[in-house]
């Protein structure tokens, strides 16, 4: 799999951190890390400090069985720091590595890889401590201060480090832009800053991840176990700047972007690593024609999640969707890995549930009520009152986004693999059209959009009536609807254009600057599009936005407007 780019979300300008602060494993880290991990993980952990903070003599005395300690107590060398080599050391007592006197001194054949025992490496027994997420703490010793470990001969420079400070200082008029990336082999959350008056993108830092990420989503609120970070005046305690998670694994991982190099997430909700016996539950139904469903539970997912909502007015609630065709509700204020305290698998029947948002509307009229999608229909309901949800009826294509309409509170969108915008108002959906029993409810109005999948859809937030969609045609297309009274409809194309990032999966309108539109894909880049450098768009979002009482911004662009983070290639090019 080539590397891609597979959601991106923006931070709200002041909600993140002016100075990120250093991840710290320290005892309080190791317990709340270890209770994260689930029965058994804490003891585990601690033993497993314990065995790396004893001498090369005192560790074979307290019992450790790993052979490649023997050399070094012998030679009295202390594990006070990294075991560097451990890696290495285990591999070659795997491999049965002869001393040097017994190797052939002939020339050795660098394809004759027998020495490695590839054909049975999966039936290896592993040497560590099988905490499944949680393996990665072998071979650390953990030092508060640097300048504390004997083998760090240099030391930091007090100066130094106040310019790094500076360097990554996040300043008030930053935007930041987070994506999920993803390769064969790594996955990672990028933390981008998007200096706008400069025209600058950059990455700011970075964590890895365990799995596929699927979608993201961010919350300021901080969930079990997290400090959070205060609160600017007029505001109450306990923000923060926070991504949910989803990924191919079915559990959810929180992490707090405002810390550096950080190993373990801020919290997790659903099953504790390594505590599911049965990772890949059976299918119901044999039939050939059947579709197989997941067997699903209750307290947490069991295939990929797909999906994340978190809503301000919620701010201690979590919406989740899942391949395994349930929606779940999750109480961030209580500890994790916990289990969720709603679960729905009524709303798509036999159906895989693909997205999921809250109604997000300024009124606060609906902040109850959710729009789902299907693989092939999509419905708006109730968190209190699910059976009366209300359906589109079967959609003549799969579905591959949907969006509120933050203008109105009751329209939405929904993008087709066709590549159709079919635009909603929800109070002409009907609550038996799903069965086929009524009338199938039609859309206001329908927009040829792209050439194959219509497969990314934002609305703005700063202007209304316009749309931005993204195509696997690799186009990004700005859409303008102008309705009257009586009913009159006029939508029309303001602008279009390739971004360069390849099969577009992901766009979203900056939420501090009505015309910045950050978009990614399967080139495994991330855009942003100042739209307002063009023409044609001045001409037509303008006027709206002189009458909601804002300027367009009157510096030029080079480039057409499109900013992205530069290679070093690129740098040393110049050079």
């Amino acid at each position: 799999m080539s590397t891609l780019i597979s959601s991106v979300i923006w931070v709200p300008r002041g909600r993140a951190s002016a100075r990120p602060t250093n991840y710290t494993l320290d005892e309080n880290e190791l317990e709340r890390v270890g209770k994260m991990g689930g029965e058994g993980a804490l003891e585990k952990l601690k033993a497993e400090m314990e065995r790396m903070e004893l001498g090369g003599g005192e560790q074979q005395a307290a019992g450790s069985d790993d052979d490649e300690w023997a050399d070094e107590s012998d030679s009295g060398e202390s594990s006070t720091s990294s075991k560097e080599g451990k890696e290495g050391a285990d591999a070659d007592a795997d491999m049965d590595v002869e001393d040097d006197e017994d190797k052939p001194t002939g020339p050795s054949d660098p394809n004759d890889l027998s020495a490695y025992n590839l054909d049975n490496y999966d039936e290896e027994v592993s040497r560590g401590t099988a905490m499944g997420a949680f393996s990665n703490l072998g071979g650390l010793k953990v030092h508060q201060d640097i300048n504390d470990d004997p083998y760090i001969t240099l030391k930091e420079d007090p100066e130094e480090q106040n310019v790094d400070r500076e360097a990554l200082e996040i300043l008030p008029s930053d935007s930041i832009l987070i994506t999920a990336r993803t390769s064969s082999d790594l996955s990672s959350l990028d933390y981008h800053v998007y200096d706008e008056p400069n025209d600058n993108l950059y990455v700011h830092h970075d964590l890895m991840l365990g799995g596929w990420p699927l979608c993201v989503e961010w919350l300021d609120f901080p969930a079990h176990g997290s400090t959070g970070k205060g609160a600017s005046e007029g505001e109450p305690s306990g923000f923060g700047n926070y991504i949910a998670v989803g990924t191919m694994d079915p559990t959810i991982e929180i992490w707090d972007m405002d810390m550096l190099d950080p190993i373990y997430p801020t919290a997790m909700l659903g099953p504790a690593p390594g505590s599911l016996t049965d990772p890949i539950p059976k299918a119901k139904g044999t039939g050939k024609k059947k579709k197989k469903l997941l067997q699903t539970n209750s307290e947490h997912h069991v295939s990929s999640v797909t999906s994340l909502s978190w809503s301000g007015f919620h701010r201690n609630l979590l919406l989740s969707s899942s391949a395994d065709a349930t929606v779940k509700l999750w109480d961030l204020s209580r500890p994790t890995p916990q289990a969720a305290i709603r679960s729905w698998d009524n709303i798509h029947p036999n159906e895989k549930v693909l997205a999921i948002e809250w109604n997000k509307h300024k009124s606060g009229e609906n902040k109850t009520v959710v729009l789902s999608a299907g693989e092939r229909s999509v419905k708006v309901w109730d968190t209190r009152a699910s059976e009366e949800a209300l359906g589109t009826g079967k959609l003549g294509s799969d579905v591959e986004a949907i969006k509120w309409d933050p203008w109105t509170g009751m329209d939405f969108f929904v993008s087709l693999e066709n590549g159709l915008i079919l635009a909603y108002d929800a109070r002409t959906l009907s609550s038996q059209a799903q069965q086929g029993s009524g009338p199938v409810p039609q859309p206001k109005y329908t927009i040829s959009a792209h050439d194959g999948p219509a497969s990314a859809l934002d609305v703005n937030p700063h202007i209304r009536g316009c749309i931005a969609t993204g195509g696997m045609d690799g186009k990004v297309k700005i859409w303008n609807v102008n309705e009257e009274d009586g009913g009159k409809r006029d939508v029309s194309l303001a602008v279009s254009r390739d971004l360069g990032v390849g099969k577009v999966f992901t766009v979203g309108f900056s939420p501090d600057s009505p015309l910045t539109l950050a978009a990614a894909g399967s080139a495994a880049k991330v855009n942003i599009w100042e739209i307002g450098g063009n023409n044609s768009a001045r001409s037509v979002f303008g006027p709206k936005l002189r009458a909601a009482g804002r300027e367009l911004r009157d510096k030029p662009v080079a480039n057409g407007g499109i900013i992205g983070v530069e290679d070093d290639d690129e740098d040393s090019d110049e050079e």
